[in-house]
């Protein structure tokens, strides 16, 4: 190779380069602008589409007018007033248990049997008194006849009958100590029969065999509750207040039997608020089929002065799903939409009210369920 065609060749080569850096300098537009954004259309999950629209029955709203209401949960509670303690007043040791709680007593009926130092000292005290008044009335006796003949003087005599007197009340004093201790003249034992003082069902109970028992400064053995009527205790929430009076009933459905319908009459309203739920205790007296028991959960429904116009609905036309409340409303000739709604109270017929969600007039599938398995398949 010529040396002189060298630096030629070698300075073509640097400017080629340099060439090309200034190009890589400069990026292609087009090769850096972002992809174009597709849209796409996303379908309502509530609006179903189907070919023959015509097997579809529909039904038009109805309105219903109505006053408001206002429900409240509640728990079924003993009548205080109903409740009787037994009680044993003489102190000692339980023997015996005849009864427990939640059993149903009769009047009379033996509950426990207690052993009681009480009742062995009232019984000889009783002793000692109708010794002591027979003794007096043989002095007087004496007494009476010392007097006929001159022996004594009428000082005497009159002693001897106001000891007399005395002895008969302390043996009448000592027979009503027995009796109030549940003990008897007539049969002296130290063991007290403890019996139920009225008829009902023991809801409480505080001793058990071998336990002892110290009159009237302890807990009361038992608790009979006569639950032939029982109180509802409602929490109500201070806005609504103003739908509850008092003397006005109230209906009453128990969640162990949601079909049985009970009436009660609303006896007083708590004046203090639970400052932690803002709430008040309404009370409800109701009679007791013997269905209620002490505890159970119940929902009271208070009926309210406003006047209301719901819409009415066959309950066919209803579908529960997801834990909500549906029904189809037709928007176009072939074309439902599926409308969420809140429901109320079943009423004769077959129909159910309809607070929320659709407007008297409107027309809606007289059958969810068999819409929705149609749209399903």
């Amino acid at each position: 190779m010529n040396r002189r065609a060298l630096p030629i060749l070698v300075l073509s080569w640097l400017l080629g380069m340099l060439a090309a850096g200034c190009n890589g300098g400069k990026s292609d537009p087009k090769a850096e602008a972002p992809p174009s954004v597709k849209l796409e259309s996303v379908r309502d999950r509530n609006v179903f589409q189907v070919e023959h629209p015509e097997q579809f029955q529909l039904t038009e709203a109805i309105a219903h007018a109505s006053t408001s209401q206002l429900r409240a949960t509640g728990t079924v509670t003993p009548d205080i007033s109903r409740n009787v303690p037994v009680i044993s007043i003489a102190t000692g040791r339980v023997l015996e248990v005849r009864a427990r709680l939640g059993d149903t007593v009769t009047k009379g009926q033996l509950l426990m049997r207690v052993q009681s130092a009480d009742m062995s000292a009232a019984f000889s005290d009783h002793r000692k008194a109708v010794a002591d008044e027979q003794l007096v009335q043989t002095q007087l006796q004496r007494a009476k006849l010392l007097y006929d003949k001159g022996a004594i003087s009428l000082n005497e005599l009159q002693v001897s009958e106001d000891a007399e007197a005395k002895a008969k009340v302390d043996v009448e004093n000592t027979t009503e100590r027995l009796r109030v201790l549940g003990g008897s003249v007539d049969h002296p034992t130290p063991v007290v029969e403890i019996r139920a003082p009225a008829s009902g069902v023991i809801t409480d109970q505080q001793v058990t065999t071998a336990a002892g028992v110290a009159g009237l400064g302890s807990p009361n053995p038992f608790t009979i509750s006569d639950l032939s009527r029982v109180w509802i205790l409602c929490d109500v929430y201070e806005n609504d207040l103003s739908n509850v009076r008092i003397g006005e009933t109230a209906e009453i459905r128990l969640n162990a039997y949601p079909a049985r319908l009970f009436n009660g009459r609303i006896s007083n309203i708590g004046p203090i608020l639970d400052p932690n739920i803002r709430a008040a205790k309404v009370r409800i007296e109701v009679g007791n089929p013997g269905l209620m028991r002490p505890g159970m959960f119940v929902t009271a429904t208070f009926q309210g002065q406003q006047k209301e116009t719901d819409s009415v609905v066959p309950a066919t036309a209803i579908l529960h799903l997801h834990d909500r409340d549906w029904i189809y409303l037709p928007v176009q000739e072939k074309q439902f939409r599926r409308v969420e709604v809140t429901s109320g109270d079943m009423l004769p017929g077959g129909m159910q009210e309809v607070k929320s969600g659709v407007s008297p007039g409107q027309k809606v599938v007289a059958n969810a369920l068999e819409f929705q398995n149609t749209v399903e398949q």
